[in-house]
């Protein structure tokens, strides 16, 4: 059976006795019933609160204004799950808002295949109790597989009810989701490691990272700041990229040319634009010299 959004899904006969262009109204509460469970999506994608905020904000958006194109043949939830995943992909790929490094998936399953692979179990379940650990090693996940992890391993979607979702084959969307696990074990399997040279350091990387712009601009309260000077000092490899952020701001500042002027022309025709736009003012502004 073909996708529920595919074109010849969409524009399959209808039943007897109901108009062709008929349409079944989203309802409202429905759709706020399930933005909650949305925003957890989104933000086990991303970590991002403000990105998981946009994210639900567009599918909410996406899904109103393109209400006719749902017809009532999936439960709402679903289809809204549909417009969520395009929207976050869309964003990444615009914004290009993932920092991390990913796990390529092919070389952990690769890595499978070889009888001589193995990780320190014990270390790797450790590190997956924690929250935060979990979470970094999510991220690391690319985006498809990191979905497919979430939505069947967290958020209890069936395999068929994911590859419905991506409007993918029931064997593709098993194969994301047993990459992506063998990837988020490797990716804890190495964090365990990186994690044990740094044991050391106050703050996780990201945790201190966060805050260097505003360290930069001395717009950090004394405690918070602190942290940052700690981790900065201690962190094998923090310390450049905080350098190299005060570099090129030094070079933008060198773009700075206060002697820039409006071109005459140009200033003319603003002037004259204003002037036109401000009839009434008896001191009209100017922008020549």
């Amino acid at each position: 059976m073909g996708s529920p959004w595919s074109p010849a899904a969409r524009q399959r006969p209808t039943p007897p006795g109901t108009c062709q262009d008929e349409r079944v109204p989203i309802d409202t509460a429905e759709l706020s019933a399930a933005l909650p469970r949305l925003y957890r999506y989104a933000l086990r994608l991303s970590r991002d609160p403000d990105l998981a905020a946009d994210v639900v904000q567009d599918t909410a958006e996406r899904a109103l204004a393109r209400s006719d194109q749902w017809r009532g043949e999936v439960p709402l939830e679903r289809w809204l799950y549909r417009i969520a995943h395009n929207v976050f992909v869309d964003r990444v790929r615009r914004a290009d808002r993932e920092s991390v490094r990913e796990i390529p998936v092919e070389e952990a399953e690769a890595d499978w295949r070889d009888d001589d692979f193995t990780v320190d179990a014990e270390a790797v379940v450790e590190r997956a109790a924690l929250r935060e650990e979990l979470q970094d090693a999510l991220l690391r996940l690319p985006f498809v597989y990191r979905a497919t992890v979430v939505l069947h391993d967290i958020e209890g979607f069936t395999v068929p009810r994911i590859a419905e979702s991506f409007d993918i084959s029931l064997p593709a969307a098993k194969q994301r989701l047993r990459r992506g696990r063998m990837a988020l074990v490797r990716a804890l399997a190495e964090g365990h490691e990186r994690r044990r040279a740094t044991r050391d350091v106050p703050l996780r990387c990201w945790d201190a990272r966060q805050h260097v712009s505003d360290y930069l601009d001395d717009r950090l309260d004394a405690p918070t700041r602190r942290a940052v000077e700690s981790h900065l000092a201690t962190c094998p490899t923090c310390p450049p990229l905080y350098a190299a952020l005060v570099g090129v701001r030094a070079e933008l500042d060198r773009l700075r040319d206060p002697d820039t002027v409006v071109p005459p022309e140009l200033a003319r025709r603003l002037e004259a634009t204003l002037a036109g736009a401000g009839a009434t003012d008896p001191h009209p502004p100017r922008l020549t010299g």
